[in-house]
């Protein structure tokens, strides 16, 4: 029995020397990026969320390091792999493309934590995926669509239709028909997370068809709202980030990701001994989502309908309303 209860203190010894030496380390943070670190979307939220961890512990305990425009699988798998090799505590490969290549390199690096989003699926132990709920503010925003449109039709600029930019196309939908039965929602996907030349093409051709309200999500969308903003009266809803800097009059309000919540959880983690394995979500409830007006112009459209966002946002937070993802 008391060597029984010897090999259990060793045990919890060195399971407590182990989290005290992931405590005690200093976090090296590499980030692969599709764009650019001022891109004004989804690659600068999660460039600025680590920033924002760092201003947080200070530079002497995070630094980190940057590989932008790997849109390539190939030349990101080859980052990924070389910033493990060269000892970096957490890889974030800032993008649903890249889960087959973290699987396919964390079981080389366990000492390693490998991040990735939006997902949800954790298949290896020092894997942590990050997972948006972007049909919630997507549907507040929706809302603040339904009262502005006077054509009742409303252009959304996509991507491609899978993960992130679906739970936000639904979302929206569901927020703006709630306030305004009346209303069309068109959705065209440009085939490409990217491709702002045809982001801007697919917004010529939703206000032509009559749309003076428009949205969309990805990196694509700087393109989009340059085209929006050349015609007086339209008005553009922004994920990712506050998008109001390109175009001041005519982006009316945003849903930003507060990524800085998710660097700082996984670097907890590790100080706790968690490599990975966990599901990270940002939504209303916790902070990961934010909504931003843009005071400028709100104005611009009826009072009711800032109310009627606050007031669903609530609901959501506290749980009374679900926006379905059907």
């Amino acid at each position: 029995m008391k060597a029984f209860k010897g090999i259990l203190l060793t045990v919890a010894m060195v399971a407590m020397l182990a989290t005290s030496a992931f405590a005690d380390e200093k976090i090296k943070i590499a980030l692969v990026i599709p764009s650019t670190i001022d891109d004004i979307a989804w690659s600068q939220a999660m460039y600025e969320g680590i920033k924002g961890a760092q201003a947080e512990l200070g530079e002497d305990k995070l630094s980190f390091e940057v590989s932008e425009r790997l849109w390539n699988a190939v030349d990101a798998g080859a980052a990924i792999r070389q910033y493990a090799m060269k000892g970096f505590n957490i890889i974030i490969a800032h993008g649903a493309q890249y889960q087959s290549l973290l699987a396919e390199i964390a079981t080389d690096f366990p000492k390693t934590s490998f991040a990735y989003g939006t997902g949800f699926n954790t298949p290896e132990a020092n894997i942590f995926a990050y997972d948006p709920h972007a049909q919630e503010g997507a549907y507040l925003l929706g809302i603040l669509a339904g009262y502005a449109t006077k054509s009742n039709i409303i252009g959304l600029v996509g991507p491609i239709a899978a993960g992130d930019a679906i739970k936000y196309n639904k979302g929206f939908e569901q927020g703006a028909k709630s306030v305004n039965k009346d209303v069309k929602v068109r959705i065209a996907y440009t085939g490409s997370f990217g491709d702002m030349v045809a982001a801007g093409e697919i917004a010529r051709t939703h206000i032509k068809a009559g749309a003076d309200v428009l949205t969309g999500t990805s990196q694509q969308t700087v393109g989009a709202i340059n085209v929006v903003a050349e015609k007086e009266g339209l008005y553009w809803l922004s994920s990712d980030m506050d998008q109001k800097s390109i175009a001041p009059n005519t982006v009316l309000a945003a849903q930003a990701y507060n990524f800085k919540q998710v660097v700082m959880e996984m670097i907890q983690s590790r100080a706790k001994g968690v490599m990975g394995g966990k599901h990270l979500e940002l939504s209303l409830a916790n902070g990961g989502l934010i909504m931003m007006l843009n005071d400028n112009i709100i104005d611009d459209i009826p009072a009711e309908a800032v109310s009627a966002m606050n007031s669903a946002k609530e609901k959501i937070i506290n749980g009374t309303l679900k926006v379905e993802l059907k």
